[in-house]
């Protein structure tokens, strides 16, 4: 049985991982997959490789995080990126419903002053760990 302090970060993430369930749910849909990994699931193949593939950083992304749902082009790519994808989890539980506002609000502050809005956006620099 998780512990208050856990099941209050699930509630609180819990917004932005109704996106990510409703976006896995459409993967395992058209044939992708489905896994649990702790507190997590993880959603992978499918429509979800397209979806990912068509995001907007140079090739896309391999894998993307909702809440306590991680997205991933295939398994292979949900084992590379896990640990990354794991600190934005903790981010939602910190965050919770005002994550997505923040972590735009931080791409466009960062653009603004000439980073990059995604590899310079404070989120993405505690995920890979700078």
């Amino acid at each position: 049985m998780p512990s208050p302090r856990t099941t209050l970060a699930i509630f609180w993430a819990l917004p932005w991982s109704a996106i990510g369930l409703a976006i896995g749910v459409l993967g395992l849909a058209s044939g992708g997959r489905m896994q649990r990994r702790g507190r997590t699931l993880e959603f992978y193949g499918g429509a979800v490789a397209p979806l990912l593939r068509s995001m907007p950083a140079g090739a896309g992304a391999i894998a993307m995080t909702w809440g306590h749902v991680i997205l991933g082009q295939s398994a292979a790519a949900l084992d590379a990126a896990r640990q990354h994808e794991l600190v934005h989890v903790r981010q939602y539980e910190r965050w919770g419903p005002l994550f997505g506002p923040a972590y735009l609000l931080c791409s466009a502050v960062t653009w603004v002053r000439g980073g990059d809005a995604y590899r310079d956006n404070p989120f993405e620099r505690e995920a890979y760990g700078s």
